[in-house]
């Protein structure tokens, strides 16, 4: 399962803003930021704090992509 970041980013844009911007106010480290742009997962609590920090819910922010293998896994 992979993870969409387009909600925040969309926020981002919405708002002026840029990665480096995201985090310095959430102080978060380069690797985080990294890893969304792979649409890799983060922590729940970080996640937590970008929402806290841009007054938004964690569902703004980010959502979940189901690739083809996974669906057909239970057949």
């Amino acid at each position: 399962m992979e993870f969409s970041y387009k909600g925040l980013w969309k926020i981002l844009i919405d708002r002026d803003m840029n990665k480096h911007e995201l985090q310095e106010l959430v102080n978060l480290s380069p690797t985080t930021i990294a890893k969304m742009g792979k649409g890799k997962p983060i922590s729940l609590v970080v996640l937590a704090r970008i929402a806290k920090a841009l007054d938004c819910d964690i569902g703004d922010i980010v959502s979940t992509i189901e690739d083809d293998f996974e669906e057909g896994k239970d057949a």
